[in-house]
């Protein structure tokens, strides 16, 4: 849609949008393929289901253990102190997640997997570990420990977190468009792994001061909840990164040796970081400000290079469907930035429509991750893709609607005001995005009385 005057089309910011000689008020044919039936989602529930029956004796196993080795106050202290870490961790989620923000059962139940099923793993296979070393005379050595932390745990940990990361794609599968969803889901696997891994540690510390005075629990707090609070997300998002590009190019099974293929960085990452708190000793805080903090400020300059190519990614393949009528040139530039969104957000706000807008937004970003696994993927996929871009159409032509359609507390028709229309200026950075001066532009209507906003 488009809420310009049709006669200003020529001053649109086009790009490679061929700009529509009127507003586009309803959807033409479908883009690249008649629509297909919908798709039936049994298999993905029944899915889900289990992996939620799973998740819920893996959360039963793990509360045992904790209360037969630790007294509940310690586990509340504990659990107190490791909210601090994960607070952090979900405000950097939440940054990256904000362009085409992920279902909430989805990320939940990543977000559980890693908290129970993944812990629960990792204490299973360290019991069974411990168990053969003893059988064997080797438990309790220094050797043992560094195997432990060094092997052991990176290992096992990543295999556990990893392979909820590869569930959420094969359960999740509409909603795993690419990188920055793999490194999304990702990072919410670990942020559950890590936050009760944090009560554990943090109860332990508080156990060790509590009896010996201490004060291990300062050191631990510092490491784990201010120094490393992202040390997990590092890890995992190596596997969720490859998972993201599995998405787009190959099937469930294909996306198995993608799986294998970013578990290797992931375990040397984990590896990296334990074996360093055992042979580094007191120049820890060295190695870390040399090694740790460059290792996370490239994760972040990945996640911003990624981020901004999801922008591209969502101008460049929306481009296409506005070539033949599914959009006009500035709904294309309202939704491939930022600035754009939050006007539009705003607009909708103001006249009642905020979930009709998110809706359209969510919607056509979709859109355009689907077209991406079309143009991108191989051709024993298109089937799936096709579905999908048929239900987002129909999704898109409803919240079209629904934006058109007129204010529910109006009664009657209100014509536009009469009189020639003023030209609007054109904008001052040249890309149709508005005034840097913060000039006024001459109020415009829909067909309602609406007040309309200015040229995206």
């Amino acid at each position: 849609m488009t809420w310009n005057d049709p006669r200003d089309d020529a001053r649109m910011r086009t790009g490679s949008v061929t700009p529509n000689p009127r507003p586009v008020w309803y959807p033409v044919q479908p883009v690249f393929a008649q629509p297909a039936p919908p798709r039936p989602r049994v298999a993905s529930t029944v899915a889900l289901a289990v992996g939620f029956t799973v998740i819920g004796v893996f959360a039963l196993a793990v509360v045992v253990y904790f209360l037969i080795f630790l007294r509940p106050s310690l586990i509340v202290a504990g659990g107190l102190l490791a909210f601090v870490p994960l607070a952090i961790v979900f405000l950097g989620i939440w940054l990256v997640d904000r362009w085409e923000p992920e279902p909430r059962v989805a990320l939940l139940f990543a977000f559980l997997w890693g908290a129970v099923v993944a812990v629960g793993t990792a204490l299973i296979v360290d019991v069974v570990v411990g168990n053969v070393q003893a059988m064997f005379g080797l438990a309790g050595g220094d050797a043992a420990d560094v195997f432990g932390a060094v092997v052991q745990a990176p290992i096992v940990e990543e295999g556990a977190k990893g392979f909820g990361v590869l569930l959420v794609l094969w359960i999740f599968r509409r909603h795993f468009d690419g990188p920055v969803d793999g490194i999304v889901y990702a990072a919410t696997v670990a942020a559950g792994f890590a936050f009760v891994e944090n009560i554990q540690y943090f109860a332990i510390a508080v156990a060790d001061d509590v009896a010996s005075g201490r004060q291990a629990l300062v050191f631990t707090f510092v490491v784990r909840a201010l120094m490393s609070p992202f040390a997990h997300v590092m890890y995992t998002a190596c596997t969720g990164i490859a998972l993201g590009y599995a998405a787009r190019r190959t099937g469930p099974f294909g996306a198995i040796g993608f799986f294998f293929l970013g578990l290797v960085p992931a375990i040397a990452l984990h590896a990296l970081w334990n074996g360093a708190l055992i042979v580094v000793g007191p120049g820890f805080f060295v190695y870390y400000l040399l090694v740790q903090v460059p290792i996370f400020l490239a994760m972040v300059g990945l996640v911003v290079f990624l981020r901004r190519n999801e922008r591209r990614v969502t101008h460049a393949r929306l481009a296409e469907y506005a070539a033949v009528g599914w959009f006009s040139a500035d709904e294309v530039g309202m939704l491939s930035t930022s600035a754009g969104r939050r006007r539009a957000r705003r607009w909708a706000v103001a006249n009642g429509l905020g979930p009709a807008m998110k809706r359209f937004v969510s919607d056509a970003t979709r859109l355009a991750s689907t077209r991406q696994r079309m143009v991108k993927g191989r051709r024993e996929l298109d089937e799936v893709a096709s579905r999908d871009e048929a239900e987002l159409l129909r999704a898109l032509g409803a919240s079209r609607a629904a934006l058109q359609a007129p204010p529910a507390a109006f009664v009657g028709y209100a014509p536009q005001p009469t009189g020639a229309m003023p030209d609007l200026p054109p904008a001052g950075r040249g890309d149709g995005y508005g005034d840097p001066d913060g000039a006024s532009r001459p109020t415009a209507y829909d067909q309602w009385g609406r007040p309309l906003p200015p040229q995206w």
